[in-house]
């Protein structure tokens, strides 16, 4: 079964900033199954559940700052339910050369993850490229699932390549954690994100992949634009990931 194509609202965040249901409009309009949240700019959560049913939106998930998720858990917690979420994604956490922090970190999340299953949601952490650099000789997101076995990892794929790994011998060796997919496009001078089709990063292997590992979703995600606007870019983004997992179905 293919993944559905979500959007990761952080890619569009001006346009959510100026009209945040606008933006999800034009976003299902584009042709995206669901969105990925970043933020929901004081709309509250029944009338975001409301709205997201009248558009026929799903939600893949929402990305939730970890001081977030441990100075305000029950409020934070009940707005997702409400929306109808069951994927945390803590989307960053850094700790330069401080493997002691990350330890501490780490054992954090292993007692959020087993708060959150308890309400049957699941913890995610999103990766950048920073995690296989900062502390001398350990990957990070290996250490992460070696101690909380349960936590999923949202890969950002333009980071992967970005920290230049095997990126393919990385995923199948991780695959048991692995539970969703962030597609970004990178173009290689200036080392950027761009349109998908548009850059150097073998986005059908991940595609494939992706359909080997049973991912419910790719979640595209653009951060820098060279030409189109953020809007105009996700709308490009979309055709081009749609055609190429036709292409390979």
């Amino acid at each position: 079964m293919n993944p559905k194509i979500a959007l990761q609202l952080w890619s569009v965040k001006e346009d959510c900033q100026k009209d945040f249901k606008q933006t999800l409009k034009e976003v299902k309009e584009a042709g995206y199954a669901g969105v990925e949240f970043a933020g929901y700019y004081d709309l509250p959560a029944e009338e975001l559940k409301a709205y997201i049913l009248e558009l026929g939106l799903e939600v893949a998930g929402s990305h939730i700052p970890y001081e977030k998720l441990a100075n305000d858990y029950e409020a934070t917690i009940a707005y997702e339910k409400i929306i109808g979420n069951t994927r945390i994604v803590v989307p960053y956490m850094t700790f330069p050369g401080d493997f002691d922090a990350w330890k501490q970190f780490v054992t954090e999340l292993k007692e959020l993850s087993q708060k959150l299953q308890a309400q049957g949601m699941t913890l995610y952490y999103h990766n950048h490229s920073h995690e296989f650099k900062e502390v001398e000789g350990v990957d990070l997101l290996n250490y992460m699932v070696t101690e909380v076995p349960e936590l999923k990892l949202e890969v950002d794929l333009y980071w992967l390549h970005d920290a230049e790994l095997p990126v393919n011998d990385w995923l199948d060796q991780h695959q048991a954690n692995i539970g969703l997919f962030h597609v970004k496009e990178m173009q290689e001078d200036p080392r950027e994100s761009t349109e998908i089709g548009k850059g150097i990063l073998p986005i059908v292997d991940y595609i494939k992949t992706a359909q080997a590992f049973g991912l419910p979703w790719l979640v595209v995600e653009q951060e820098a634009f060279q030409t189109l606007t953020p809007m105009e870019a996700v709308k490009e983004d979309y055709i081009a990931l749609a055609q190429m997992i036709e292409g390979v179905s």
